[in-house]
């Protein structure tokens, strides 16, 4: 199987919010629970940069959750609260983990007002909760996002007056972000439980040049069969942020085990995340790869080390001071996985003959796969034909993911 698939469906070929007729809460399952019952089962949705979706599935399916249907850019799971914190603490290519509150026909700002005021905010939201927006709107009626957005809150607010009885609201309280998504005249209406995206790992606090999501760089090493043992190079490593990540794969760190959740200062949710940042420690092992980054910029290589250590994973990366051209290896078997540079600071003739170099650097290696970033036009031109193509973003800009196995050939 591609490490990428073109899998944007829900189900059987449907979307989530196909034969919709009217309000519908979600969470419960037959029997009238309260969001704080630990056992309650939930629907969650990861959402996640287009072109990852695949990656976010595979890693569902090795934490145990079976094969979890994706669409529009979102990853559907069901869970209860102790879910919410595991998916917290262990997604590595997924954004954030979203609670869904309900969904419904809105095809008119009324019908919108009247479904969002039909929900059970009051079992998740206080009087003193901070409530914050965000929304996307995509083949609607309803288009106008920071309108859209007004009008959920004012339903919401409207909702927790008439339920919990207070008409002050001071919103100095716990943070919650209200997820509204909009698709073909449908709302869904979600809680954001991460707070700062899944991304912020926390190791990262300087800066070179344009960092690669932490997300993002996952996902590019997972596409590439990154596995126990294999040895893993990145010879373009800026601030560290692609061998850092394989490190924390290879140590099985992971990623959101020492950070804060937004959930966690809800008085609906019981204390879940313990649990998990245990299981989390308990399944961390010794690195038996070995993982080399490199950088023709000293300054880079300082950066990346020192977030390194920050990470927890220093031991097992070699850093060095060198041009990528010039990367060899005489270990078989190993993963390429870079970030090069788009061509910011190089003239195009230097560029291409930078890519045209870099991909004989790696056809010189045995066995080894590849898979790098780029938003050069004339990168695959310049390095070889890509066994795999996937549009990604990055730093704002349109870039492609081309992949490369001679080791499956």
């Amino acid at each position: 199987m591609p490490p990428f698939d073109n899998n944007h469906n829900f189900g059987r070929g449907v979307s989530p919010f196909d034969n919709i007729h009217s309000v519908r809460a979600i969470g419960v399952q037959g029997a009238k629970k309260s969001p704080r019952d630990f056992k309650t089962l939930m629907e969650l949705f990861i959402p996640c940069a287009a072109g990852v979706e695949a990656s976010v599935k595979r890693q569902l399916q090795t934490l145990g959750y079976g094969n979890c249907p994706a669409f529009e850019g979102r990853v559907r799971v069901e869970g209860d609260w102790a879910d919410v914190a595991r998916l917290n603490v262990f997604l590595r290519a997924g954004e954030r983990v979203l609670l869904s509150v309900g969904r419904f026909p809105a095809r008119t700002f009324d019908e919108l007002f009247e479904g969002v005021f039909a929900l059970p905010w009051e079992e998740f939201l206080t009087p003193h909760a901070q409530i914050l927006l965000n929304g996307k709107c995509r083949k609607s009626a309803l288009m106008a996002v920071k309108s859209s957005g007004g009008v959920v809150k004012k339903a919401i607010l409207k909702r927790l007056q008439e339920k919990l009885g207070t008409r002050v609201f001071d919103e100095k309280g716990e943070r919650a972000v209200v997820d509204l998504f909009l698709y073909e005249d449908v709302a869904a209406l979600s809680l954001d439980t991460t707070g700062e995206g899944l991304h912020r790992r926390g190791y990262r606090v300087r800066t070179y040049d344009a960092p690669l999501r932490e997300t993002t760089a996952a996902a590019m090493i997972e596409s590439a069969y990154f596995r126990e043992g294999r040895p893993l190079a990145d010879p373009f490593c800026g601030s560290g942020t692609l061998p850092i990540e394989a490190a924390l794969i290879a140590k099985n760190i992971a990623p959101g085990a020492k950070r804060e959740f937004d959930f966690l200062r809800w008085k609906c949710a019981p204390e879940v995340l313990p649990r998990a940042r245990e299981e989390a420690r308990a399944g961390e092992r010794p690195a038996k790869s070995q993982i080399y980054a490199a950088d023709i910029s000293g300054r880079a290589v300082e950066i990346a080390r020192f977030h390194a250590e920050r990470a927890g994973v220093k031991d097992c990366i070699t850093f060095k001071v060198a041009d990528a051209r010039d990367f060899r290896s005489v270990e078989k078997n190993g993963v390429l996985v870079s970030n090069p540079p788009y061509g910011e600071r190089l003239k195009d003739a230097d560029l291409f003959g930078l890519y045209r170099d870099f991909g004989r650097a790696f056809r010189a290696l045995e066995g080894w796969n590849c898979a790098f970033l780029s938003a050069y036009g004339q990168a695959e031109r310049a390095f070889g034909r890509a066994d795999r193509k996937r549009g990604l973003k990055n730093a704002g800009l349109d870039c492609t993911l081309y992949s490369y196995y001679p080791s499956a050939k």
